[in-house]
Order: C-alpha cells, then structure tokens, then sequence
C-alpha cells in the first residue's frame, strides 16, 4: 500500500494534489473528491447503493485535518466533512479515476434524462 506524504490544495482551482511515497501524485478536483467521499452519506449504509450528489462543481475544501497516520478528513464548504479519506482509499481514487469520473457523469446524463421525462397517469 502506498502512503500519502503531503497534499497541496489550490484555492483557485479548487483541486488538491496528492503526492505518494512512491513518488507518484494525483491530482483530484474537490467535485470529484465530494462526489467520492467515503462516508456512509454518500457511499449508501450497508447494501444501500451509492448516492448520486448533486451540485457539486464550485465546491471547494476549507479544511485540512490529518487523522492519525493514516487518513485525512476534508472539511468541504457545503459542510460536509464525515468520511475519512485513508491512504489506502486515496491510492484507489488515484488508479481508478478516470472510471470513476466516467461512471458519475453517466449516472448524471442519466438523472438528468429521467428528470426531464414526466410520468403519463391514466385514470380509467
């Protein structure tokens, strides 16, 4: 497992940059991290599907706190700031983003499709 060795948020752009012992970084958009956030909130509880979230494209981070040695937690300007962003789950956000990413903008289209279509109610 990869450790993460420091972080750098950029306020402007609104993205953190996430630098691993193996001298690897990534680079996350705080939407995409919101929209990612491991806690049961967004992940759904137990069998619970994953929650959509929803406006999330000018959220920014106004907190940084280190748990222990082996998580951050994001304080997020929405105020969400439960779910703990391990070392472990930061290298899988980093191996898989570009599915992930693809996978929420689908989910997305598809919100946006179904919202769009209004149920016919036949009354006999």
């Amino acid at each position: 497992m990869k450790h993460v060795t420091k972080v750098h948020y950029h306020s402007v752009s609104k993205n953190l940059d996430v630098y691993f012992d193996d001298d690897s970084m990534a680079v996350f958009s705080c939407e995409f991290l919101r929209v990612h956030s491991p806690s049961a909130e967004v992940q759904g509880h137990g069998a619970e599907p994953m929650k959509l979230v929803l406006n999330k494209q000018h959220v920014g981070i106004k907190k940084i706190v280190p748990v222990g040695h082996y998580a951050l937690r994001l304080d997020f300007d929405d105020g969400h700031n439960s779910g703990l962003f391990s070392w472990s789950y930061f290298e899988t956000l980093q191996a898989q983003h570009e599915t992930l990413w693809d996978k929420y903008q689908a989910r997305l289209a598809e919100h946006e499709r179904n919202k769009d279509s209004v149920p016919i109610k036949f009354v006999p």
